[in-house]
Order: structure tokens, then sequence, then C-alpha cells
């Protein structure tokens, strides 16, 4: 094959997975499209995104616009003539001018068995429903949400220990590894992707901070689905009142392994904690120092 002159569009571990893959199999992109840098940190420091950093490790450009609308016929998007877009847990909205811009149109790494968990938390919402097993899609990008054709698809049993962050570099992992097996039969035209179902689709929501709110009798196995399906972010969180505060605990560690959890609450399978302000401790020591 010929060589592909492709931009890629990402931000994140998931976006990071595929395109190592993608890479290490020879598909080097033109351009990396990908979020602009952000503060982050305690002091809010201005950060570029990893997967920014390793591309410019490797000499591959690098666009960051605040969006994809009216970008104008000067941005590196429209001065080249590429082949092909791969969308990766980007996290804009793809305007149809863009759509519309390579030879072979676009393809998307959506982690999920579309069309189930079409929209912006596909990992989360599989993780809080409980279910034991998922996916990812290799699907060419329309102007509907997670609505275009699949090419392939592959599904996984998920590890009952397993976090949305682990999830997200598993999901990149395979997304890449599909991406490799099915480009050139896709580029060639021997693959034709295939509509989905649309009368089975389901949607999950936008994950909020308010989301991961629990008390001390939440259901046990409920803080279990939460702490997996938002850690690292937003996390966890309980409030008591202390000295006449209201204080604000953050879970940072719970038992995953601990079975029967609909029987009991969260004081049962809590394992750490982080009151507002302090240190983390154990549970335990929360408890005698703060409940007792």
């Amino acid at each position: 094959m010929n060589k592909l002159n492709y931009a890629f569009f990402g931000t994140g571990p998931l976006a990071e997975s595929v395109l190592a893959s993608l890479v290490n199999a020879g598909y080097s992109p033109s351009l990396l499209v990908t979020k602009p840098d952000a503060p982050q940190g305690r002091h809010m420091q201005i950060t570029p995104p990893h997967i920014k950093t390793w591309c410019e490790m490797k000499n591959i450009k690098v666009f960051q616009p605040e969006s994809l609308k009216e970008l104008g016929s000067n941005s590196p998007l429209h001065t080249e003539k590429y082949d092909l877009f791969i969308v990766a847990s980007y996290g804009k909205i793809i305007p149809d001018e863009i759509l519309n811009i390579p030879k072979h149109g676009v393809l998307n790494v959506h982690p999920s068995l579309l069309p189930l968990y079409r929209g912006p938390s596909p990992i989360e919402s599989v993780l809080l429903d409980g279910n034991m097993t998922t996916g990812v899609s290799i699907m060419k990008l329309d102007k509907e949400m997670d609505h275009g054709p699949i090419l392939t698809q592959s599904a996984f049993i998920i590890n009952p220990n397993t976090t949305s962050l682990k999830m997200e570099v598993e999901c990149g992992q395979l997304g890449g590894e599909l991406l490799v097996q099915v480009l050139p039969h896709y580029l060639y035209g021997t693959l034709i992707p295939k509509e989905q179902d649309h009368t089975k689709a389901t949607i999950c929501k936008k994950i909020t901070k308010e989301l991961g709110e629990i008390t001390l009798e939440t259901r046990g196995d409920e803080v279990q689905r939460k702490f997996r399906a938002l850690t690292p972010w937003p996390g966890i969180y309980f409030f008591i009142n202390h000295k006449e505060k209201n204080v604000r605990v953050k879970v940072t560690d719970v038992d995953l392994t601990l079975s029967g959890t609909e029987t009991l609450v969260a004081k049962d399978v809590i394992l750490k904690v982080v009151p507002e302000g302090k240190h983390e401790i154990s549970f335990e020591d929360f408890v005698r120092g703060y409940l007792a």
C-alpha cells in the first residue's frame, strides 16, 4: 500500500493507545488534531495533552483548534489532500465541512458494541450498569452521533476489578489493532461498512461531578460500580457533619473483590478516604476520628 496521508483526531488514554498501534504498524499520521493545552494539577499549570508531546517527539505536526467550526481555508486540515481522517476520543463536534474533506471519509474508534451506548460516556456507562461484557466498534462517521455504518467490532469480557481509565487503555489497544486489520480492506474497497440496527440504539449521557455522590448507606454494589466507572474522574464522595461543619470526603479506595455486596452498604466496602483538607487515611481511622 502507498503511504496513507491521514489526520488523527484525539485526546486522552484511548486515543494515545489507538495512535501508538497505528504508528507501530507503519501508519504514522501527517497531522494530529487534539485539544488545546489546558490548566492541570493543584497549581493549574498550563499543560499540553500527552498525545501532543508524544507526537512532537516523533516530528508529527500538531493542530490544536478551540473549535473545528469556521476554521478557514488556511487551516492545516484544508491545505493538504487527505486520504482519511481517524477519530478516537476527540471530544469535540466535527462539522460536515470537515467530514467531507478526506477522500475516504472519517473513521471512528468507539468503545462500545454499537448501536449500544452511543454518546459521550460508553465506558463509564457500561461500568455503572454492571455489564460483564463490552467491546469496540470501528465505524464510519456521519453527521449524526455514533450513527454511521460499522466496519468491524470486537467484544471482550470486563475484568471485575477494572476502572474506566484501565478500560480506556484496553479499548484503545483493541481499537488500534482492529484499525490496522481493516484499513487495507477498507481503502481498497473490499470491506463495505454495514448499517447499524438503529432500532436497538441506546444513548449514554455526559458524566457530571454530581454522579459521584454517595452516602454511607448507599448499597455496596452500587458503590463498587460507581468507583470503577468514575475513577479517576470525577471520583466518588460523600458528606458528613463534623464539628458543626459539612465535610466533603473523597473515597480513594474500595474493596472491589468483595462479593455479596448487594446486601451490604458503603461502610462495608470503602477502604480509604480523604477528608476535606486532610491526607488520605484508612476508613477504619476515619470512623474513629469522625464518626465515633
